[in-house]
């Protein structure tokens, strides 16, 4: 079984490699460029699309686990299904802009297929409701806070290691195992020097992946406890889009359209690099799959408490590095 993991691994590993490679020629040839301007936080033009080598690997991944477990098939398979629609409305986003609303209904049929797949494995409709849900934000998160290098992909490499280490062995585990190797492979081109960016089809692809994990986890196999613990993982992107949402719109500002008012751009214009910031979400992730393995042995009070004292922290933290660097650029 351990030889069997390790050419899973190793070859997913190679296939996003690659994939991200030819991603990046590809872009390159087809001029699909993200040129620098006032709502993007780097200094030179850098070809995009090259999430669509995770979306490939992972696919292969989705085929091979509905072959090896037939009995899960049919929620791989519309996991499958739902991950073509994100990446694919993304990838054409990629090509030529597509009105927002376009791309939030496709990305709600996604969801809506994710979450009748929960509900037909037994799930149940409160569970299928909060997979849609959850799908839903953490598509749009995933895009929201791709803006500097390394930081989408490695804060999904982080998150899906820690969901692989605390699932149930399984498809769960394989399939984050899956997504925290091909990540792994994507990278080397995206950081710490970004040479090609996730796109649009990659940071949405990212998102509904994690929602299916963690519905996988959670509802498939109706462990409800673990639901919240699951959240703290994520607690970096989320923390800081929601916060940076609910700002923009009490500033009135038009919330959807493209920005670099996170936290994580605020920081990195101040520190004109991109490396440490990265590196220190990357630290906050890790402390908190540590405490998420650690709560999932604990009663459901102790994991509502971390979960509570992370959003505080995390409040504080975002508060903190947008005062400090408003106060710096005055």
């Amino acid at each position: 079984m351990l030889v069997l993991g390790l050419m899973f691994v190793g070859v997913l590993f190679v296939i996003a490699f690659i994939g991200t490679w030819l991603a990046r020629r590809y872009a390159v040839h087809r001029r699909l460029l993200d040129e620098p301007g006032d709502r993007r936080s780097h200094a030179t033009a850098t070809p995009r699309g090259g999430g669509i080598s995770i979306v490939v690997a992972m696919l292969l991944a989705i085929a091979w686990l509905a072959w090896r477990a037939p009995t899960d098939a049919p929620l791989l398979l519309a996991i499958g299904a739902g991950l073509c629609l994100v990446a694919g409305i993304g990838w054409v986003d990629d090509h030529r802009p597509l009105s927002p609303l376009l791309r939030l209904v496709v990305q709600a049929f996604a969801s809506l297929l994710l979450g009748g797949a929960v509900a037909d494995a037994g799930g149940g409709i409160p569970a299928a409701l909060a997979t849609i849900l959850l799908s839903m934000v953490l598509v749009n998160v995933w895009n929201f806070m791709d803006g500097i290098n390394g930081l989408a992909a490695s804060q999904a490499l982080l998150v899906a290691l820690g969901y692989a280490m605390l699932a149930a062995p399984g498809v769960a585990t394989w399939l984050a195992l899956a997504l925290a190797t091909a990540c792994a492979g994507f990278l080397p081109f995206n950081a710490p020097r970004a040479r090609v960016f996730l796109g649009d089809v990659g940071s949405g692809a990212l998102g509904y992946l994690l929602a299916a994990l963690v519905a996988l986890i959670a509802f498939v196999h109706r462990d409800w406890a673990r639901a919240p613990a699951l959240l703290l993982p994520l607690s970096a992107f989320l923390v800081d889009s929601s916060l940076t949402l609910l700002a923009r719109m009490a500033d009135r500002q038009r919330w959807w359209l493209p920005h670099t008012e996170h936290a994580y751009q605020h920081w990195a214009r101040r520190l004109q690099r991109h490396g440490p910031v990265t590196a220190a979400y990357a630290v906050w992730t890790l402390a908190m799959v540590i405490i998420m393995l650690a709560a999932n042995t604990q009663r459901l009070a102790v994991t509502m408490t971390a979960l509570a004292v992370t959003g505080f922290a995390g409040l504080a933290a975002w508060s903190a590095l947008r005062t400090a660097t408003k106060d710096r650029t005055r």
